[in-house]
């Protein structure tokens, strides 16, 4: 019986690694690492605050909806040619007037990794990478169904700050500051089209909208569509994370209110087309950290037939292999001399989720936990709380373990309670080994009626393993996946918790903590056991060189508290046993 405790233990051990090394795996292959060949892109006049290498986005890669025959053109053309800058106190982004395309956006508040000052970016158009949102109007009289190319939109002006923004009320009625940028194409026959980007103080999402008014003598028909293009280069933010976050998810994801989150694979982009219709949905790129998305507007009409408002949401593949998601209103008609808008949200910045929550239904889900995700929200929460006293995520996640050991004190205190039995016994074991060893019937005999009576359950030195395993698993999909730990600094040497120890010095305390440990429970009398016991402290240091420091820090506190546990019950386990053998009388 014991023999078989003590593999149950050293096999949960291991079943920990391997379901850490599995869920590393997991996604491993979504990420293409050597970048697609591009193709010729259009030319244009760059402004002077752009970054150097910025292409305009291609028109052949726009969704075709009923392009007739013949098109109406420009009525005039642009007044420049240069990129549109803003840049509000999150983020700095270029749209090209050119169709309207948001071709770069930089996160003020993110950098591209620890050891640099420069902002992390989520979109760029150049010779080495391709990631753009892209939208417009196709259908029947849609300027982006053209033959003749994208619009090309008339700018007020090609530069843009909250200095230029209007304050105007929130949801929540509070006073915010709200930027808008207006681009206006007009055709010969007399349709406007008013094309909006709306940006709000301390809010990264963008409302992007169409005002279409309709001056003709014709019926205008149009359909507004959004989407990401992206080539199959690799996540630029996992580079300084270490070699276990290759695992996070990179590719589509898309949602509905019926199906809240699916996650599609660039390389099933083809196989596995998304083509699907809803009433409140979402298209995104998904990388480690951080999302870009589109969330198609909920217009206040019905369909010809009396449906509700559905968008249509579709991937592709393009021709050139870029991996394009996104979504197509329905059919909006505007009668000659009346005047319709469709807008659509836009965000582009960090998986946070309280605020993607708000933005659509199940796009919070992007911060993707895995299985083991109720008890990973309920250690966020924790780890959220604790931050809010204390304001340092390493911590935070110190009082996160206090707590969580204080919450399972009592299960864990009757395991350690039999395994500190166990080690007042074992002297009487080995002396039952020696004398019946030969027998093993008659030794397993023994054993058992020895376990009865000092009420000794050899199997429960395995509860705290199997307790922690799941707390241990969610925690580190919390440290892989929100970016709120994303290079958030301890004390001393340790300025990323999310990233391993650079100097390996956490590893090292965790290994002699669980040697430590190891030497408070009953040791095993089989040679072999020992030995495999003797050297899990080692294996066990190794394996953790190359986990988040944050993931280490919490298995280092959670050896101390149990040592601390562990010493107390063996004290008292063995003075109750002496206070037993001097009351016991002596044959």
């Amino acid at each position: 019986m014991q023999q078989w405790a003590r593999f149950a233990i050293l096999g949960a051990m291991f079943v920990v690694a391997y379901l850490l090394i599995l869920a590393w795996q997991k996604d491993y292959g979504n990420a293409e690492t050597a970048p697609q060949q591009k193709t010729a892109v259009v030319s244009h006049e760059v402004s002077a605050d752009l970054p150097n290498g910025q292409t305009a986005t291609a028109a052949s890669d726009v969704p075709q909806a009923n392009i007739p025959a013949q098109q109406t053109t420009d009525a005039t053309a642009p007044v420049s040619q240069q990129l549109i800058s803003v840049q509000t106190d999150l983020y700095h982004l270029w749209i090209n007037p050119k169709g309207g395309d948001i071709v770069r956006v930089e996160l003020l508040n993110h950098d591209k990794n620890k050891d640099s000052d420069d902002p992390f970016v989520m979109l760029e158009s150049d010779a080495k990478r391709t990631y753009v949102a892209q939208s417009g109007l196709i259908g029947l009289n849609g300027p982006d169904s053209s033959r003749n190319g994208r619009p090309s939109y008339e700018i007020e002006k090609s530069t843009y700050s909250l200095a230029d923004a209007k304050e105007s009320k929130n949801k929540a009625g509070e006073t915010v500051k709200t930027l808008t940028v207006p681009m206006v194409y007009k055709t010969a026959d007399g349709v406007e089209i008013i094309k909006t980007f709306s940006f709000t103080e301390g809010e990264y999402p963008v409302v992007v909208n169409h005002k279409v008014i309709n001056r003709s003598s014709q019926n205008w028909q149009g359909q507004m569509f959004g989407q990401l293009k992206r080539d199959n280069s690799d996540d630029p933010g996992k580079s300084d994370q270490g070699i276990f976050t290759l695992g996070t998810f990179l590719g589509g994801a898309w949602g509905t209110p019926e199906e809240h989150y699916n996650k599609l694979k660039f390389d099933n982009f083809n196989d596995e087309k998304l083509n699907v219709e809803a009433t409140g949905g979402w298209v995104a790129m998904v990388q480690h950290y951080f999302v870009s998305a589109w969330v198609p507007g909920q217009l206040k009409l019905t369909q010809a037939d009396g449906q509700p408002y559905a968008a249509k949401l579709e991937s592709r593949k393009s021709s050139d292999e870029m991996n394009i998601i996104g979504f197509t209103s329905p059919t909006i008609n505007v009668p000659a001399g009346t005047v319709a808008e469709v807008d659509a949200t836009f965000y582009s910045g960090p998986k946070i989720q309280s605020e993607l929550k708000d933005l659509a239904t199940g796009l919070n889900q992007t911060v993707d936990y895995g299985w083991l995700w109720p008890i990973a929200k309920l250690l966020f929460i924790g780890l959220q709380f604790f931050h809010g006293l204390v304001g340092n995520w390493g911590w935070s996640i110190i009082l996160l373990t206090v707590l969580v050991k204080l919450i399972l004190w009592p299960l864990s205190s009757k395991s350690y309670r039999s395994m500190a039995k166990m080690r007042v016994i074992a002297p009487e074991m080995q002396r039952m080994k020696e004398e019946f060893g030969e027998d093993r019937m008659r030794f397993s005999q023994e054993m058992m009626a020895l376990y009865k009576r000092e009420q000794v359950n050899p199997l429960s030195g395995c509860l705290p393993l199997l307790l922690q395993m799941p707390i241990f698993l969610a925690l580190y999909w919390v440290l892989m996946e929100s970016v709120e730990l994303r290079h958030a600094p301890w004390l001393g040497w340790i300025q990323d918790l999310s990233a391993m120890d650079p100097w390996f010095i956490l590893p090292l305390l965790m290994g002699v903590t669980m040697y430590v440990q190891q030497m408070l429970n009953p040791q095993p009398t089989d040679p072999m056991q020992a030995k495999i016991f003797r050297i899990m402290p080692v294996v066990f240091t190794v394996f953790l060189l190359f986990f988040p420091a944050g993931l280490v820090l919490y298995w280092i506190v959670n050896n101390l508290i149990t040592i601390l546990q562990q010493s107390l019950i063996n004290k008292s386990v063995e003075k109750d046993r002496a206070k037993r053998e001097e009351a016991t009388p002596v044959n």
